[in-house]
């Protein structure tokens, strides 16, 4: 009786060991605000972030991926959810509270044996739920020093740059696992957000070259009422002191949290680099406006471009320890953004608006058990598709509340299911972008701004990818508007949005 008790309990531990094995390892990398438009994968001919593109050459680029709510909290609840942000209740970065005691696609992985861990950014709080491990920044986070807080409650100020400290947290944490079961990760980086701070061994990396304006930096928003009061110009609301680092004295930089947070020897770096910075400001004549304008872009560029680089080169060390480790090949790997991000298009700077360049995200993704050669992908998705979709390829099943839609076929090889998007940003605050909420097929846009600015706005993607012509009311596209006021309708019925419906229906 014991002998065949034992048997059949060194079967069923065989089994579910087997099980474990060839279930995949999931690593999950979000980096902050980092835009496509300066992904070399994606044709950047500015950016330079080789690591970043390994993941798109082992695996698939994914063209068509877009945010539910460009803005970094809600984003990442939605991630975590599969829902959108009505439903996860997180609908801005200031005054919503993340609810960590509701489900999340991390805690069905942990019920199903998954060891969990987020290590990074998460800004939703520091009373994370779901994770066998977390340590994460405290709220934004600093560059420099940064405070992490634990599952154990832990607050602690760590030396050095955020983006080493992060990858060190994040390979230490998988070296202290066995192999019996599989891993969940979320890596979340601080990089790329504003200040735009790089590591200093990353000053130059991007200084010597000349960026080409965006054709419509100078975009004067005719018909696009919204666009006309947002508070994210380059030219007026960019910062020579917080944002381009040129402080007019000592006393004022040391006022800035990061600069005041470094050792001395990296603030002493930081001061000769941008003495040369303001140097070369104070030799010019800006007398002209544009010049001034066009001075700041070039100096946003180059801060930011090397605060990729500073990130990339530890995407890099994550993908290397899962090669040399041999977990590669079961493990895979999501490399994302949590919105978009303006590199001065329409003269911008930041994210919030439904318009491509942050509503569109930068995804990829490698797994090379099931995925032997590169892919360019045109599908639609979005970042609430994320969740069911690990959920599936772990052999778990999707909770029913969850509205994402599994992109498990895409991976396959196969068509994607996903034929629109619906998109809804609440925040009226900060940069002064009014709130709205819409609907793409990928060709046609169709925007409802509300609250600051009552407006409509439509696109046709196809003709005016830069979404400089507002078509709505414009009688040649009376069809297509109809047809697309009857899916914005249709979508926010069928995501349950009841806040939307009243401004749809008073409309």
């Amino acid at each position: 009786m014991n002998k065949a008790f034992t048997f059949i309990l060194f079967c069923a531990l065989s089994i579910s060991m087997l099980y474990g094995q060839k279930r995949p390892n999931i690593v999950i990398i979000i980096s902050d605000d980092h835009s496509y438009q300066t992904i070399s994968a994606y044709g950047s001919k500015i950016g330079s972030t080789p690591n970043i593109d390994r993941i798109a050459k082992d695996g698939l680029l994914f063209n068509r991926a877009y945010v539910n709510n460009s803005l970094c909290g809600p984003s990442r609840a939605s991630l975590l959810t599969g829902k959108y942000s009505h439903k996860n209740g997180y609908k801005e970065n200031e005054k919503s509270h993340f609810e960590h005691s509701q489900n999340s696609f991390v805690k069905e992985l942990r019920k199903a044996g998954y060891r969990t861990s987020w290590i990074g950014k998460q800004h939703l709080g520091d009373t994370l739920e779901g994770f066998d491990y977390f340590d994460v920044l405290i709220n934004q986070g600093h560059y420099f020093n940064p405070n992490f807080k634990n599952q154990k409650g832990e607050m602690k100020r760590e030396k050095g740059y955020v983006s080493d400290i992060v990858t060190e947290k994040a390979i230490g944490w998988m070296e202290s696992l066995d192999r019996e079961k599989p891993f969940c990760m979320i890596l979340g980086h601080k990089a790329t957000h504003r200040e735009w701070n790089p590591d200093p061994q990353d000053f130059g990396k991007n200084d010597g070259k000349k960026f080409p304006l965006p054709d419509n930096f100078y975009d004067n928003y005719e018909g696009r009422e919204a666009a006309k009061i947002q508070e994210m110009q380059v030219s007026k609301d960019m910062k020579l002191d917080y944002d381009l680092k040129l402080f007019k004295s000592e006393a004022d930089w040391m006022k800035e949290s990061n600069f005041f947070r470094m050792d001395e020897s990296d603030r002493e770096k930081y001061r000769s680099y941008y003495a040369k910075v303001k140097a070369d400001f104070e030799s010019r004549d800006f007398s002209d406006p544009k010049k001034l304008a066009e001075w700041k872009y070039q100096r946003y560029m180059t801060d930011y471009l090397n605060t990729a680089e500073s990130m990339d080169r530890n995407i890099g060390k994550v993908l290397d320890y899962l090669d040399e480790k041999g977990l590669a090949e079961n493990t895979l790997v999501i490399y994302m953004s949590d919105q978009g991000f303006y590199m001065g298009e329409h003269g911008w700077f930041d994210k919030r608006f439904m318009y491509e360049e942050s509503f569109r995200t930068p995804m990829m993704l490698r797994y090379p058990k099931h995925i032997k050669k590169s892919k360019k992908v045109n599908d639609l998705l979005m970042t609430i598709d994320i969740a069911p979709t690990m959920l599936e390829l772990a052999g778990v099943a999707v909770p029913s509340d969850m509205q994402g839609e599994s992109f498990e076929k895409i991976i396959e090889g196969k068509e994607g299911a996903r034929k629109q998007l619906y998109y809804h940003y609440y925040e009226d605050g900060i940069h002064n972008v009014s709130p709205h909420f819409g609907v793409s097929d990928g060709q046609y846009k169709l925007i409802r701004f509300y609250n600051k600015v009552d407006s409509w706005e439509l696109y046709d993607l196809k003709k005016d990818s830069k979404e400089m012509n507002n078509l709505y009311n414009n009688a040649k596209y009376a069809e297509k508007q109809a047809e697309m006021m009857r899916k914005l309708k249709e979508e926010i019925k069928k995501q349950d949005d009841a806040e939307a419906m009243l401004i749809f229906e008073a409309s």
